[in-house]
């Protein structure tokens, strides 16, 4: 029996000695973890180049200065004498308000004025008399001074009673809307009936002399753009050409459309009418934006609040995040305004599959740092 349970120990021993040495060899070990593939990636060399423009824009003829008219007060319109499309001369009546309040206010201003003059009149008297009487000595200095305040009392009274008749009077005068300039009535925007207030518009009346074609263009065709730079424009109906050059750009786009005016100020324009349609040529413009580095949508990434791209370091093959502030962008095209600088080389494809300090290699060049079947393409 005790034979029999000594041999039971040792074979347990032996069998957990066994199993501590596995266990020594699965401690010892280690794993190694499997190399990250090398990503094939596409790039584009940064460089600059012009950005030019070779276009027809549709343009309407326009005057150089359209006015808003309207009244300097309010009240009801009683008459409108014009009607749009018809032409006027300066001090043209164009419209009437009702005047009877008015009327009513001159009256009384008027009644204030004579009964100012009937107190500036009575205290002259007065103050003759008494200067009269001082001279005989049958009354102080003080009396008379005070007599001479009343006049000049009178006096000021008389002055103010006349200026706000004055005042009342140009309220009147006011009633009736003239053309401050010869011109064309382009629009009505008040009928017979309505009330307006002082100021509120009326007519608007395009003034004789200069012209202008006005258009508009996209955001990337502003930037080519400058005060200055001469144009073609022929008129659609006739034919005729004229040419013009750009007098204004829009500082905004247009917040519906999102497009920019331009105002192309012609030459000899005048004898154009209103709202014709001109062809507009912009050739080949370029200046501006000379310098203009321009990239692949493709090559763009979402990076905290602003946009980012991969820039290739040449001498580890490793790719670095750069940010960029982007300008216009014409179809696949986008333009950088900075951030970037000539030569730079850039991911043009697969941006979401790369991470800062990844080693990468040229798409289509033989790979020298890992074997091929660990190369995977950038999508």
């Amino acid at each position: 029996m005790h034979f029999l349970m000594s041999l039971a120990s040792g074979r347990v021993l032996r069998f957990c000695g066994f199993a501590g040495f596995l266990l020594t060899l699965i401690a010892c070990s280690k794993t190694e973890a499997p190399l990250e593939p090398l990503r094939s990636v596409k790039l584009i060399t940064v460089a600059g180049s012009d950005l030019t423009v070779d276009g027809t824009f549709s343009a309407e003829v326009r005057a150089r200065v359209e006015s808003r008219l309207g009244f300097r007060v309010g009240g009801k319109l009683v008459q409108r004498a014009v009607e749009p499309g018809q032409r006027v001369v300066a001090g043209q009546l164009l419209a009437v308000l009702d005047a009877q309040d008015f009327e009513l206010a001159v009256s009384a201003a008027q009644a204030q004025v004579s009964a100012a003059q009937s107190q500036r009149d009575l205290a002259l008297a007065d103050f003759k008399r008494f200067e009269a009487l001082k001279a005989q000595n049958f009354i102080s200095g003080a009396e008379l001074e005070r007599r001479e305040a009343s006049l000049k009392a009178a006096d000021a009274a008389l002055s103010q009673a006349k200026a706000q008749a004055q005042a009342q009077g140009n309220q009147a005068s006011y009633a009736r809307l003239v053309a401050s300039h010869a011109g064309v009535i382009t629009g009505v925007e008040a009928e017979v009936g309505q009330v307006v207030s002082a100021g509120q518009p009326v007519v608007r009346l395009a003034h004789d002399g200069p012209r202008d074609a006005v258009f508009a263009v996209s955001e990337s065709i502003i930037m080519a753009l400058k005060t200055g730079q001469i144009m073609q424009a022929t008129v659609l109906s006739t034919g005729q050409t004229v040419q013009g050059s750009v007098r204004e750009l829009a500082a905004m786009a247009d917040p519906v459309t999102r497009s920019f005016t331009v105002k192309l100020a012609l030459e000899g324009g005048i004898a154009l009418p209103l709202g014709a349609t001109l062809n507009v040529r912009a050739p080949g413009l370029s200046g501006s934006a000379s310098t203009a580095m321009v990239l692949p949508t493709s090559a763009l990434r979402q990076e905290g609040q602003g946009t980012a791209v991969w820039v290739l370091d040449e001498t580890t093959m490793t790719v670095n995040s750069q940010g960029v502030q982007l300008g216009p962008v014409n179809g696949n095209d986008v333009v950088i305004r900075s951030g970037l600088t000539p030569g730079q080389k850039v991911v043009s494809a697969g941006v979401h599959v790369l991470s800062p300090g990844q080693k990468v290699t040229i798409y289509g060049a033989v790979p020298s740092m890992a074997p091929a079947a660990s190369v995977a393409p950038a999508r």
